[in-house]
């Protein structure tokens, strides 16, 4: 059995996580999406740490643009690289950690966290809420927490309808439709509800969620496919104003949960 660390490192290689964001229109869009909620939910300047920062797509940018930034990142090639493309800014420290232990930071110290990664990858309710508390800990009163997740609805559509999905109902649910989360998975998703009562526990008040990246991992993959410039420009607009209705949520592959952190 392999440990956490082991498995993602098999799948989350430096050159994956480089170009995730940009290798497609659903990458690109689930990046456009986040950042503008980043900018629209925390002021200029603020002090940011991001937990699971990767090779630093999310922090380096942060950084540029003027935000002190804390980038802590789980995996031993994914820190080298993220503290390489932190060279010659000033403004940001990049860290290897665990976002269910961060022994390195201190209480109260940031503005707003963004936990973009571990919730996709955390199997058990103790790390779940662990996570969620070390981010709680850190983020100063009133401050932000955005928290991303993976809809389990999407996984079993984007995933399980080429013939498999006897397969994917097994790996992702009880007889009795409860969903599984166990770190074989890779991937874990969440009941929309039942990830709002999670975070509900630990304390935190949630403000909004939305939806980063829509439908267009299901989409991607249709032979007709295809969005020109102009046209993702306005898909983007219309994304943007239609991706918190909680009609559509758990079509998504990726959302974001905001919060406020309501010590």
């Amino acid at each position: 059995m392999k440990n956490r660390k082991e498995i993602l490192q098999t799948l989350y290689t430096p050159e994956w996580e480089d170009g995730r964001l940009v290798r497609d229109r659903q990458g690109e869009l689930e990046y456009i999406t986040t950042m503008h909620y980043i900018h629209k939910e925390i002021k200029a300047g603020a002090k940011i740490a991001e937990i699971g920062a990767a090779t630093g797509r999310y922090s380096v940018t942060l950084a540029k643009e003027g935000y002190d930034v804390t980038a802590v990142e789980f995996l031993d090639d994914n820190v080298e690289v993220l503290k390489k493309n932190c060279e010659g800014l000033g403004n940001i420290r990049a860290f290897q950690g665990d976002a269910v232990n961060l022994t390195m930071l201190k209480d109260d110290e940031f503005d707003a966290t963004l936990l973009f990664g571990p919730m996709y990858h955390l199997y058990t309710e103790e790390e779940q809420k662990a996570a969620l508390d070390e981010a709680r800990r850190i983020t100063k009163k009133g401050g932000v927490i955005m928290i991303a997740f993976l809809s389990i609805y999407a996984i079993m559509h984007n995933d399980y309808l080429a013939n498999n999905f006897d397969d994917g109902f097994l790996e992702n649910f009880t007889e009795d439709f409860q969903v599984k989360h166990f770190k074989e998975q890779i991937f874990t998703g969440f009941d929309i509800e039942d990830f709002e009562n999670l975070v509900d526990s630990v304390g935190l008040k949630r403000e909004k969620i939305a939806a980063t990246d829509g439908v267009l991992e299901l989409a991607k993959d249709r032979a007709d496919f295809g969005i020109l410039d102009d046209q993702f420009e306005n898909y983007v607009k219309y994304h943007l104003h239609f991706c918190e209705k909680r009609v559509l949520l758990g079509n998504s592959s990726h959302l974001l949960l905001i919060c406020t952190n309501d010590k």
